[in-house]
């Protein structure tokens, strides 16, 4: 993947305006999907949006898409009120979902060409901006094949693709590094970040978190339709204190015992007694391991964190329970 292209093939910067989201609520029967969700993602930059399966995350993303109508609440893209000024809001909007449904006869580029005429381009700058996006994409080879032949990890570059089509200020991404291999996310993450820096806003859903850890600004933590006070409300730091080590024993209790008398500063994890310390390396978490089997203290998870964001996905456990 190369540098962010515009729809004239140069960089071009999005419109203003981000996502705002207030007091959304949608039901499926009795089943509360969004339950009250509040929060912003601006302009500019890259909001991670992380919950455990079931949390709702993709009926959200459906809202903001203008796909789903919801039940209450109000919630704009780009200035325009995805209910009232729906199909304006879905104009400034680049959907990616989590699975590439495609017409799998037609060929890639037909498939650009077509969805970026369904946008109100002309069929000459329609089969431009596809060709441009198939290249960008390291798709090119593919233009005039049809897309079944298409893995799943280039079906999920072509699924970008078409996202982007129109080029859209607000990208609503749905599981983008599901099914890449190594080399393609890390081209991912370079395109997310060049987009962000063009001013566009990019909100994505990801059970990676390591992906996201590389790539976020902002992050909304969502669990049973709703987002997380004190993890979902204003930016989260894009990297967790250096050193950050995750500890749990057969003894919880025993364990924190151990660390008070140790004078070992720690953080609670989650309900099921795993901690948080901080550690200067191996050999430190070498040395506590063995300190603490002296003590007679059971460790069975001694594994260093990811970042930020798996600390506090730990803790959606924790009010999930």
């Amino acid at each position: 993947m190369q540098d962010d292209i515009g729809a004239t093939g140069t960089v071009v910067a999005a419109a203003s305006g981000g996502i705002q989201a207030e007091g959304l609520r949608r039901w499926f029967g009795q089943v509360a999907a969004v339950d009250g969700v509040t929060f912003s993602a601006p302009s500019g930059a890259v909001t991670a949006l992380i919950g455990p399966n079931g949390s709702g995350k993709t009926t959200l993303l459906l809202i903001l898409a203008g796909l789903l109508k919801p039940d209450s609440g109000l919630a704009a893209v780009a200035g325009h009120d995805v209910v009232a000024d729906n199909l304006a809001a879905r104009s400034h909007v680049g959907w990616m979902p989590d699975v590439f449904g495609t017409w799998d006869a037609l060929t890639c580029q037909e498939i650009l060409s077509t969805f970026g005429r369904a946008h109100g381009l002309s069929k000459q700058d329609a089969k431009r901006r596809g060709l441009e996006l198939l290249d960008w994409l390291y798709l090119a080879e593919f233009a005039d094949r049809p897309a079944r032949v298409l893995s799943r990890g280039q079906k999920q570059r072509l699924g970008l693709a078409r996202a982007l089509v129109h080029d859209p200020p607000v990208l609503l991404l749905d599981e983008p590094a599901s099914g890449l291999d190594p080399r393609s996310r890390v081209e991912l993450r370079r395109a997310l970040r060049n987009m962000a820096s063009v001013g566009k806003t990019v909100l994505v859903s990801s059970h990676v978190l390591s992906e996201l850890e590389e790539v976020y600004d902002h992050a909304v933590f969502l669990s049973r339709g709703r987002t997380i006070s004190g993890l979902g409300e204003g930016p989260v730091a894009p990297k967790a204190a250096a050193g950050g080590w995750r500890v749990a024993a057969l003894d919880p209790v025993g364990l924190r015992e151990f660390l008070d008398r140790a004078g070992v500063p720690y953080e609670s994890a989650d309900a099921r007694g795993e901690v948080v310390v901080s550690l200067s390396g191996p050999e430190s978490a070498a040395e506590l391991v063995r300190a603490a089997v002296g003590a007679g203290v059971l460790l069975h998870t001694v594994v260093p964190l990811v970042g930020r964001l798996e600390q506090a996905y730990l803790s959606l456990d924790e009010e999930r329970a």
